[in-house]
């Protein structure tokens, strides 16, 4: 495969900065204020520091049983010392993962909950690239909401939106002129080993994790026996905001074969950030999803196709294959894993509008 440019984020300027459950575990929303002394190079104005961060609690404390703390320390200490930012992401990947699985969450009004049950993870093979550059064109669509617009809606909500019919009508079109939606793993395989895809393929894909994606899309995907990608702002999920899914809607939704996929924890632009904030919000949504549904997510979606080179950077040491961009366009290649171009569904598409779409270049 093409060889990755490098990144531009020096170790000397990274940092490791307070974690909290929020942060990478995505079971509760509570603040934990954490400080955690790191060690320096030598040639750091000061050989320690403590960095410490503050977030605003949304809800009560959360508080972790002895075995909990037990297994903090366990991880926490052992990044008291300087190590490079692979290690480092090493390190952050098994806080989440402990803190996920060892803390009890605690809903909205401070009472206790049922501790949620470790969860045994699956993931997929990756596919090996067999060296030959490949070139195919796929239409990657980009839905939104899929609701009744509301009386009030504003021009943005109006041009993201279509109705439940008008999705019932794309699927149906989709259905009787032969195409056959597949998943993202299924063109990443494709651009990587050669695999046959079959014909007339289109990937289906939905930002957000609106509710409505639960309400309609979902049973309506059942219905025509198609597969969707869906993208989620794990933040909102935690939160418990009723304009978006649940976790116990995203785990049903995996269950029956769609993939479940982050879009980053608070839907922020990741331009011109630094690397512990997009960490938090690129791995703090890949180990909430990991955690709720039991499956390893390798696919990313840049919030408002918003992203540069320090996020791409960060996003190759993460267990992503490909990410999806806002970017127009219906042809991938073998090197554009972290750029994938998509095919936006405008509000109010009609049928005949998508055939044109799909036929486009």
């Amino acid at each position: 495969m093409p060889a990755r440019s490098s990144s531009r984020l020096s170790p000397a300027n990274s940092r490791i900065e307070s974690m909290t459950v929020a942060a990478c575990g995505g079971l509760a929303t509570p603040a934990i204020e954490t400080a955690i002394r790191i060690r320096l190079p030598a040639s750091s104005a000061s050989n320690t520091r403590f960095i410490k961060r503050s977030f605003e609690a949304v809800e009560p404390p959360l508080t972790l049983d002895e075995p909990g703390r037990m297994l903090m320390g366990m991880i926490v200490r052992p990044l008291r010392v300087y190590v490079s930012p692979v290690f480092r992401r090493i390190g952050l990947m098994l806080l989440a993962a402990v803190v996920t699985l060892a803390s009890p969450a605690l809903p909205a009004g401070g009472q206790d909950a049922p501790a949620t049950p470790e969860v045994a993870v699956t993931d997929r093979v990756a596919p090996v690239w067999d060296g030959t550059y490949r070139r195919i064109r796929v239409p990657i669509l980009m839905y939104h909401y899929v609701s009744p617009l509301p009386e009030n809606a504003d021009e943005y909500r109006r041009e993201l939106t279509i109705s439940p019919d008008t999705f019932r009508a794309h699927l149906e079109y989709l259905f009787f002129e032969g195409f056959t939606p597949i998943s993202l793993y299924d063109l990443d395989e494709a651009l990587l080993t050669g695999r046959e895809l079959p014909a007339k393929p289109v990937v289906l894909t939905f930002d957000d994790g609106y509710i409505d994606h639960y309400t309609h899309v979902f049973p309506l995907l059942k219905q025509y026996g198609f597969t969707g990608t869906f993208f989620i702002i794990t933040g909102r999920v935690d939160a418990r905001d009723p304009n978006y899914v649940s976790w116990e809607q995203v785990g049903e939704m995996a269950a029956a074969g769609m993939d479940m996929e982050p879009h980053t924890k608070n839907h922020v632009s990741l331009q011109g950030r630094d690397y512990d904030f997009l960490v938090y919000e690129m791995l703090g949504s890949i180990e909430s999803i990991k955690a709720h549904t039991g499956r390893q997510p390798h696919l990313f979606s840049y919030p408002v196709g918003q992203y540069d080179a320090d996020t791409l950077a960060v996003a190759r040491t993460l267990p992503i294959w490909r990410a999806v961009t806002t970017a127009n366009g219906r042809y991938h290649t073998t090197d554009n894993r972290l750029e994938m171009p998509r095919v936006r569904i405008t509000g109010g598409m009609s049928a005949p509008a998508l055939a044109s779409v799909l036929r486009g270049d």
